[in-house]
């Protein structure tokens, strides 16, 4: 598919999901979008699938994409009885890799859904190559994320980081979003339109938002030398060189733990989001990645 423009990429995700799919506690949404070898996006918290909107008009020419809204995000389908958090995450992604027969995909995820998205999938034989952007690293949290989940602790916390988060002075502060983009202006627009004001409207998505928070298990992060092991196909690791949250040169260190071939992609200037403001330079280095045929060695 050519000629896939950004404001059909925003608009696919104010359109109704291709489909849902069950995942036992609530539904995950998916659109599938392009025409070529499958690929697998996972956002992370707390935003959704939109995350990628992007980076699609780049994608769609080479590769049937296919984005995933997780429980308690964006158009998924959900109740207050549902599972959200790391685990169960990852289980739902299993789940739509089967329900979507995806046994040839690469996968990308971004923040916590590339943390997902290792649990999910490290070594699963139908994942012929990966992409990970500023996502969670084996050496443990840094503190600028340990500070941020540390919220969770205050009563009610949902409520008052949301109000933080719609307030244009506050979410430009350092220690709410002020450093997920370079540029602070992006995070009104679309940005606020897909992630900010749904958490202000809707009193379910605050409190799936509460809950992945709350359950967080830093636990996961000794978990991820031996995923790491586990990959060894093609990885394109893609960070933001001043994303203060995964900092870049403790991913040059644990480039070494994949077990196969792994090469680490710099954006100059880039941080947390890195993919949404440089799409068309993170898609430029994805893309050979991507593209790698199952059982190559790339």
């Amino acid at each position: 598919m050519s000629g896939f423009t950004a404001t059909q990429a925003a608009d696919l995700f104010r359109a109704r999901p291709d489909r849902f799919v069950d995942v036992g506690h609530g539904q995950v949404a998916v659109r599938s979008v392009g025409e070529g070898p499958d690929v697998l996006l996972v956002h992370g918290w707390p935003v959704s699938g939109a995350t990628f909107r992007t980076l699609l008009p780049y994608l769609v020419p080479h590769f049937r994409c296919h984005v995933l809204d997780l429980v308690g995000a964006g158009d998924s389908r959900f109740d207050r009885t549902a599972r959200v958090d790391i685990t169960a995450h990852a289980e739902a992604v299993r789940r739509v890799v089967d329900a979507l027969a995806l046994d040839d995909v690469a996968v990308v995820g971004h923040d916590s859904g590339g943390l997902i998205a290792r649990f999910a999938l490290a070594g699963n034989p139908g994942v012929r190559s990966w992409g990970l952007i500023d996502t969670e690293q084996s050496q443990g949290p840094h503190w600028r994320l340990s500070l941020l989940l540390a919220t969770r602790h205050i009563p009610k916390f949902e409520r008052l980081l949301t109000t933080a988060l719609n307030s244009t002075l506050l979410r430009r502060n350092r220690f709410v979003l002020g450093d997920a983009f370079r540029d602070r202006s992006l995070l009104g627009g679309e940005f606020e339109e897909f992630f900010l004001r749904p958490l202000r409207d809707s009193a379910d998505r605050r409190w799936a938002f509460g809950q992945v928070a709350r359950r967080f298990d830093f636990a996961a992060f000794d978990a991820l030398a031996g995923l790491h092991a586990r990959i060894t196909v093609p990885v394109q690791l893609i960070w933001g060189a001043d994303d203060p949250y995964f900092p870049v040169s403790w991913t040059r260190e644990m480039m070494s733990g994949f077990g196969g071939t792994v090469r680490l992609h710099e954006v100059g200037g880039g941080k947390l989001f890195v993919h949404e403001e440089f799409a068309e330079e993170v898609a430029n280095a994805l893309i050979p990645t991507l593209a790698v045929p199952r059982g190559a060695r790339k």
